[in-house]
């Protein structure tokens, strides 16, 4: 399917080509027997078309450096209907599109260029007992000087005894292939692009590794800044999904800006609470119905705290039975990012990992999280499979 005629990289302007490529089917192949693989294949001949189901998770970073322009139109050729921009700011306080304010060290090649010297904590090689390591932040830099960055698959090699061998470290199921040329980006960037694309957006805030106020600017003025530039692109505040772990900027939207509230996310890191488990809510900081009634409609809790296992089926966890009897929209984060699955499938696949035996659980996942707990998107770092799945099942 031909959708949207978007400038790329290279300045050219193309239709955009929505298609699965050969990820989905591979995945399908390898599942167990099940009406569900049987279903899937029977989709076989289907046109695959775009799903605000299916939510690139910054980009499509499973093979390009994440938050660049080309992971992003990756994952727009996949399918995605939403596309994420991980929010932060550089030190003359622009917003740019980055997963956390101190990860330049391993998601560009920052630590071998001239502003190394700028770093937060420059690189150390590897000496003895003590691995490699560096912290190298956006504000640590002007936008000018962010922007003469090249990007990189997100790794790093901590046996490093060199700035060069630092930079290496890619996992082996990603791949450095598609690394040459990509293009960070701004926010403002980003929302010109997404909307290039057709696609709808979802910025999170991310939590400043600075102590704010930095420079006076608040976080309040941080978060307002993000809505703002919504607003200065013309964007209808419906095809907006903003995101925060920190519940007081949700709170904070619901309260300054009312048009975006109706789909302000509250992302879910309640798992780094001492004693957390999904399955026993007197451990949970909040009830689903407390969320509620501060006027949250969107959770986007981890796919692991949304399922649990009853035997070897996969249900719905307490916390995905009773955010639905409260009324809570659910958005779920993220599928194609533990590499392969044979072994378990590591910290997303945690509360299923006993029947987590293959790589093509991750329909089986995905299809509990759709139909049983009732999930309104999910999150993929590859997200052809979840357009797969969207498109099979009628999901737009």
């Amino acid at each position: 399917m031909l959708v949207a005629t978007p400038a790329f990289a290279d300045g050219h302007s193309r239709d955009l080509r929505i298609e699965y490529g050969a990820r989905p089917d591979f995945l399908i192949s390898k599942m167990d027997d099940s009406p569900l693989k049987q279903q899937l294949l029977a989709c076989s001949a289907q046109t695959a078309i775009p799903s605000n189901f299916s939510i690139g998770h910054r980009g499509g970073p499973l093979l390009y450096p994440e938050h660049t322009v080309e992971s992003n139109i990756a994952a727009a050729q996949q399918g995605a209907g939403i596309l994420e921009c991980d929010v932060t700011f550089t030190s003359d306080l622009e917003l740019v599109c980055r997963h956390a304010q101190n990860d330049l060290h391993t998601t560009t090649n920052i630590i071998v260029t001239d502003l190394a010297q700028k770093c937060t904590t420059p690189f150390s090689p590897a000496s003895g007992d003590a691995e490699a390591s560096a912290e190298c932040r956006t504000s640590d830099l002007t936008l000018a000087e962010f922007e003469t960055l090249d990007p990189k698959m997100d790794a790093s090699d901590a046996s490093a005894t060199t700035a060069k061998a630092y930079l290496g470290g890619t996992a082996p199921w990603r791949t450095d292939l598609f690394v040459d040329g990509t293009q960070l980006m701004t926010h403002a960037e980003s929302i010109a692009l997404f909307d290039s694309l057709g696609a709808d957006f979802t910025p999170e805030l991310k939590t400043p590794s600075v102590d704010m106020p930095f420079n006076g600017f608040s976080q309040e003025d941080y978060a307002q800044k993000l809505v703002d530039e919504y607003k200065a692109a013309g964007i209808d505040p419906s095809r907006v999904w903003l995101q925060s772990f920190n519940l007081e900027d949700v709170l904070y939207w619901i309260e300054a800006e009312p048009e975006f509230v109706d789909q302000a996310v509250y992302l879910m890191d309640e798992y780094n609470l001492d004693g957390y488990s999904p399955m026993d809510p007197p451990t949970w900081p909040n009830t689903m119905e407390e969320l509620a009634g501060m006027g949250i409609n969107y959770i986007a809790p981890p796919t692991w705290m949304l399922v649990t296992l009853d035997g070897e089926q996969i249900v719905p966890s307490t916390l995905a039975v009773e955010a639905k009897a409260a009324g809570l929209n659910i958005i779920t984060w993220t599928v194609e990012r533990s590499g392969p699955l044979a072994s378990g499938g590591g910290w997303y696949y945690q509360s299923i990992a006993d029947v987590t035996d293959n790589d093509g659980v991750v329909f089986d996942l995905i299809h509990v999280l759709a139909q049983d707990v009732g999930v309104a998107g999910i999150f993929s770092d590859w997200p052809a499979t979840v357009t797969y799945y969207a498109n099979c099942f009628g999901l737009e």
